[in-house]
């Protein structure tokens, strides 16, 4: 036996032996082509594993070539799939194909749509759980006869010039997750499932006063269970009995690391409320490309972080001819988030998803942070100053003059919706964000007017805050951690 077993052991040195120890399991490199990867035991078992695969799900059938017959080559790729931590847990070997195809759409999840579900869960408090299908486009069938060249270093012995004819689609063929989809599909409505009418990923089975929802990412599925930590789609999901956590601290660092910025100075706010963003036509060029990879991965984590929505949104216009002063802007985005991130949504448990109407009001109510907006709307001006208005723009107006609608001044300083349509301050985002927490912990100004409580005689009871009255289970940014 190596070491002793009577040495007191840390909880440091336990975390080390337990990497070192899945290490001697998985190889902690991407091979950039197969000789690379033959060099390993680690990423071999990898393709073997790979092509085990194709030969138990029938894949395909080792042919004379036909006459006429252009096969597509193949390629293996190689990735490493890595869980909420940062550790290496798996190395994927995938056999890719190219082209011959003809419909290649596939539904995928909207992200807005699994932050709904999401939101569901946290309200009807129950847990979620996420799975990885293994292999998943194996299991779709193909229509089309496709015909692929064999394996690099992996050829057949005795017919090494023979080809594969497909059965079932492969990895990087590009009807591959539409065949999946089909397949998936096809299986959760035989077994009883209901599609959604609007959202094709969405599938509901109501049995017996129990509700279930599977919700699908290509191969990636989540769905009712019991489970209290996600990583889904790149989303670090914490469940507990407060709500749910969703946040991107993992994603945050990793980007923070891929452009260099993990050791620049933190900046408080996303971008200075001095700045004036424009074409800068006479600025240094940059490389285009340069500054697209910089802004997609910001545009993805907005899904988490729409503090930073407006900020990123305004870098975006100008992405088809950067200069160099977007570039600064852009990194400003990236020395916030060193400074905030943990950041994420909260959706409380036990908050009502019920629909809200207004009943019996002689007005309904709008909150507006502008003067000179509501002198517009309330007199008739038309003057120079006012000619640009659209005329579509008049349509409240017309209410007002109805009195279908009132008029109702909020502070600028209160308006919630400010935190995505304006570069704020520090102080000034930061009370935002705690109210849109919904903290219930946390004591927060009433923002909601008092014209609110029983305008005109209806019948609306007010909810305070006012972030109920906007959004009744999310909250934006409350903490940095579970509750």
């Amino acid at each position: 036996m190596i070491g002793d077993i009577h040495q007191r052991v840390t909880r440091s040195s336990v975390a080390s032996l337990a990497f070192f120890s899945h290490s001697t399991y998985v190889a902690t490199f991407e091979p950039g082509d197969v000789s690379h990867a033959l060099s390993d035991p680690n990423w071999v078992n990898a393709m073997h594993e790979e092509l085990e695969n194709f030969e138990r799900n029938y894949i395909w059938d080792l042919v004379e070539p036909p006459p006429n017959c252009r096969p597509i080559g193949t390629k293996w790729v190689f990735k490493n799939k890595q869980g909420e931590n940062g550790m290496v847990v798996r190395n994927k070997a995938r056999l890719k194909e190219g082209i011959d195809y003809e419909e290649t759409f596939a539904s995928i999840a909207r992200l807005e749509a699994i932050r709904i579900l999401l939101a569901f869960a946290a309200s009807k408090g129950f847990k979620l759980q996420q799975m990885d299908i293994k292999s998943a486009f194996l299991n779709g069938f193909v229509e089309e006869e496709v015909y692929v060249r064999q394996p690099p270093n992996f050829e057949s012995a005795r017919f090494p010039d023979w080809v594969y004819k497909l059965r079932k689609a492969l990895c990087g063929l590009k009807q591959a997750p539409r065949a999946w989809y089909a397949r998936l599909k096809s299986f959760l409505l035989k077994s009883g499932f209901v599609m959604g009418l609007v959202d094709k990923t969405l599938f509901l089975l109501s049995r017996g006063g129990n509700t279930q929802i599977v919700q699908i990412y290509v191969d990636d599925i989540i769905f009712g269970g019991s489970s209290h930590a996600l990583f889904f789609l790149g989303l670090q999901i914490k469940q507990g009995p407060k709500g749910t956590f969703v946040h991107n601290d993992k994603y945050t660092r990793d980007i923070l690391k891929k452009f260099n910025m993990g050791d620049s100075k933190p900046m408080t706010t996303p971008m200075s409320t001095n700045t004036a963003l424009d074409a800068d036509e006479d600025g240094e060029e940059m490389d285009q490309k340069e500054i697209q990879g910089m802004i997609s991965p910001l545009l993805y984590l907005t899904a988490t972080r729409p503090d930073i929505q407006f900020a990123v949104c305004l870098c975006a216009r100008y992405q088809a001819f950067p200069r160099t002063s977007h570039r600064q802007a852009v990194k400003r985005i990236f020395r916030y988030l060193k400074f905030t991130p943990k950041l994420g949504l909260w959706y409380s448990s036990g908050s009502s998803l019920s629909l809200r109407g207004f009943s019996g009001f002689g007005k309904i109510p709008l909150l507006v942070d502008s003067t000179s907006t509501i002198s517009i709307a309330k007199n008739p001006v038309l003057h120079s100053r006012t000619k640009h208005i659209d005329v579509r723009f008049h349509f409240l107006k017309d209410h007002y003059e109805k009195g279908d609608i009132g008029l109702i001044h909020l502070v600028s300083a209160n308006q919630l919706a400010n935190i995505f349509t304006k570069l704020l301050e520090f102080d000034a985002s930061t009370c935002l964000r705690g109210e849109l927490g919904w903290d219930p912990h946390a004591s927060r100004p009433q923002f909601l007017p008092a014209q609110l409580e029983n305008p005109a005689g209806g019948s609306y009871h007010p909810l305070a805050p006012c972030t109920r009255f906007m959004s009744p289970s999310l909250s934006i940014l409350t903490r940095s951690h579970m509750p």
